[in-house]
């Protein structure tokens, strides 16, 4: 589809056009929600191709993106995918919202995919010396696992039980 000069229009892929593709998105959006609840989930947009395929992006939920086309190579494996979705999705967040992201909760820095041993974690270059090492606190997708719950009254309640052998039955 092109719109004015024949200038391409940009289109919102389908759930299940690109099966890897759209369950590694999952995954990455499984960590958006976690890390920046208030964002809308990401989208995969398709762009007509100057050799008249399709180029896929990882898009904002208002469809704008940054950053190149996913590599059609990457559509055929899993870890693949994963690793250039999660890739095209964390330069859309950077450059469109203007802020780090993932971002290691130890360090602060931002996190980036990297793909090892059949796995695509997010990686953490590590703190300024050499006691706070590289690492991957998280594989994309469960970084829910790196977030404690928000627990209010636990102190009071902690507060509120009598110390073992007080006496008070």
């Amino acid at each position: 589809m092109n719109g004015f000069f024949g200038s391409p229009v940009p289109r919102r892929v389908e759930t299940g056009e690109y099966p890897l593709w759209g369950e590694a998105l999952a995954l990455v959006n499984r960590d958006l929600a976690v890390t920046l609840p208030d964002q809308e989930p990401l989208r995969l947009m398709g762009l007509p191709s100057w050799d008249g395929g399709e180029d896929l992006y990882v898009a904002l939920a208002n469809g704008e993106w940054q950053g190149n086309c996913l590599d059609a190579s990457t559509s055929d494996d899993p870890v693949s995918a994963l690793a250039a979705v999660a890739d095209a999705a964390q330069e859309t967040v950077v450059e469109l919202l203007w802020q780090a992201w993932p971002v290691c909760g130890e360090h602060g820095f931002g996190m980036h995919p990297r793909a090892t041993d059949g796995q695509v974690g997010w990686w953490c270059a590590g703190g300024r010396t050499p006691r706070e090492p590289e690492h991957v606190p998280a594989a994309v997708g469960a970084l829910d696992s790196l977030v404690r719950p928000h627990r209010p009254h636990r102190k009071q309640r902690r507060r509120a039980t009598p110390p073992a052998g007080s006496g008070s039955s």
